[in-house]
């Protein structure tokens, strides 16, 4: 009998069976700008199908359990012989092969294909994000592969296969694969040029056995790892399979897996050599010149990744607000939750139009495309990253205590959104990537004028922070300590300019407001009253089925 006093009333509805891509109006039009008309129309049709999956309550349950259950390493089989491997709940699996079924390793061939890609990155993300980081890297395998065109041949179809093979034997004999990156050691950390792992050259061409030790390496059952080590003509890039050609197993020791903050579904390892068999890609020496494009995807990524948690913590508290009443009436009507709303709206809209426009770049491949992206990339994973904390932070209180409990999936975001910040270098890395950039590449500047210049005379305050950016990069004296300020500025300018050219007025007039003209506080919530903020809010809204 249940007990008269426990009448459940004013309870928000679960956020379940919408369609995460379709309800994003900020994603859906990026999608329809950047895709060419004659591949529209499909990119439409599988992003909605993505997107209906990712809204689902099975999807939102397979990342639930794929996090409740983390992967377990096994060093040794009962016999005592070492084995290596990590086992991973069935959820995880499940995600990893919807994801890669839908394309979400395919991008290099396909029209439009990085578009499409990250906008179904993005989507993907909100069903669980843990299991992003193999498909990133898969993703991100291509263009340094590229650098040999007959190591490009065999793997590159695997690696852009929309067909997902669970377990490790010879990748020859799978119809897709999984790759992986191990440039960290522990005595270097970002410093990759310190890094000690020795590479010896066999006598087969390209050949070599590898002694040494990776302090993180995601994803550890993948089926292939670029890493680095110290070859006799220097630092180089090598392709390491987990099973070689005759079907054995190469030495590839996992010690343990890390305990993380967050990103429990996936599996970070310390792995060790010990006269690992690799293959050499590029030329001896030219190591962080081949990876770098690996590492340059992986951080679009990063961003992509960070809009999509963005997007799924706003989303969460636009609803919660819609459905929850307070002091006589629903809490998305109260002008104080109205203001924190529009502001983390403004924040998750910014992030998903700067991340589809450098996919868009990827896409375009010309000249003044690349050079953009050289100082754009950076700057946008600089700051995106940065605030993906702050905003789902912001969002959980919107729930209040209903957001601090488990079942609400909003720890595990919280939990999850420093990750991309620190993964493929940090705040500092990227802040002095974005000086190597302008010192060393005046084209990149050039390319990025261009672009906010777009909008130029479209918004005084936006016209006011290029001119005040500009003026910041006429005095170079202690640049160094001045470079986050300026992939801050870089990034809020960028953004600025996008939202003027493609956002509702009421969206770009808040952002310059706000982030350009400095009528804002220093918290979440603090906008000009005065603005149209209830439109702001309603256009972040997930309209569930």
């Amino acid at each position: 009998m249940a007990a008269t006093t426990h009448t459940v009333t004013n309870q928000v509805p679960p956020l379940v069976g919408h369609d995460v891509f379709a309800t994003d109006r900020v994603l859906s039009g990026a999608v329809e700008r950047h895709v060419e008309p004659g591949v529209l129309p499909v990119a439409l049709e599988e992003l909605g199908e993505l997107g209906r999956a990712a809204g689902s309550a099975q999807a939102q349950e397979w990342g639930a359990q794929a996090n409740a259950h983390p992967p377990v390493l096994r060093t040794h089989d009962r016999y005592g012989h070492r084995v290596d491997e990590v086992e991973f709940h069935p959820a995880w699996h499940r995600l990893l092969g919807h994801a890669v079924s839908a394309g979400l390793t395919d991008a290099w061939g396909r029209p439009a294909g990085h578009v499409r890609r990250a906008a179904g990155f993005l989507v993907w993300t909100q069903a669980e994000a843990g299991h992003g980081c193999p498909l990133s890297m898969t993703h991100a395998a291509v263009p340094a592969l590229r650098t040999d065109p007959e190591l490009a041949a065999v793997w590159e179809p695997l690696l852009t296969s929309h067909t997902y093979v669970e377990g490790l034997r010879n990748p020859h004999e799978k119809a897709g694969v999984l790759f992986g990156m191990g440039m960290t050691e522990k005595q270097g950390g970002s410093d990759v040029r310190s890094n000690t792992t020795r590479a010896e050259p066999l006598s087969g061409e390209g050949a070599y056995l590898l002694t040494g030790h990776k302090w993180f390496c995601s994803a550890p059952m993948s089926d292939g790892f670029l890493v680095l080590a110290r070859a006799p003509g220097g630092l180089s890039c090598f392709l390491v399979p987990r099973v070689l050609p005759d079907g054995t197993r190469n030495v590839f020791l996992i010690q343990r897996l890390k305990d993380k903050l967050g990103n429990r579904s996936n599996a970070s390892a310390e792995v060790e050599f010990d006269g690992t068999w690799a293959r050499l890609v590029g030329e001896e020496g030219s190591g962080v010149r081949t990876i770098i494009e690996m590492v340059a995807a992986t951080r679009l990524d990063c961003v992509v990744g960070s809009a999509g948690l963005m997007r799924q913590a706003v989303a969460q508290a636009v609803h919660h607000s819609t459905y929850r009443d307070v002091f006589g009436g629903p809490l998305i009507d109260k002008p104080l939750m109205r203001n924190v709303l529009a502001d983390l709206a403004l924040e998750s809209e910014a992030a998903t139009v700067l991340a589809m426009r450098l996919a868009a770049a990827y896409d375009a491949d010309t000249e003044a495309e690349r050079a953009l992206l050289r100082l754009a990339l950076p700057a946008a994973k600089y700051w995106v990253t940065k605030r993906c904390t702050a905003v789902v932070g912001e969002a959980l209180e919107c729930l209040g205590g209903n957001g601090y409990v488990e079942e609400s999936g909003l720890p595990r975001l919280l939990r999850e959104a420093p990750l991309n910040s620190i993964w493929e270098g940090s705040g500092n890395v990227q802040a002095l990537d974005v000086l190597r950039a302008l010192q060393r590449e005046p084209q990149a500047l050039d390319a990025f004028l261009r672009e906010v210049g777009k909008a130029r005379g479209a918004d005084h305050r936006l016209d006011a922070a290029i001119k005040g950016l500009l003026t910041e990069l006429a005095d170079l004296d202690g640049v160094e300590g001045r470079a986050r300020r300026l992939a801050e500025r870089f990034a809020l300018v960028l953004q600025g300019s996008l939202l003027v050219r493609w956002a509702p007025p009421e969206v770009a007039d808040t952002f310059c407001a706000s982030r350009l003209g400095g009528d804002w506080g220093a918290a979440f919530g603090t906008l000009p009253h005065s603005l149209d903020l209830a439109s702001v809010v309603a256009r972040a809204r997930p309209v569930a089925d």
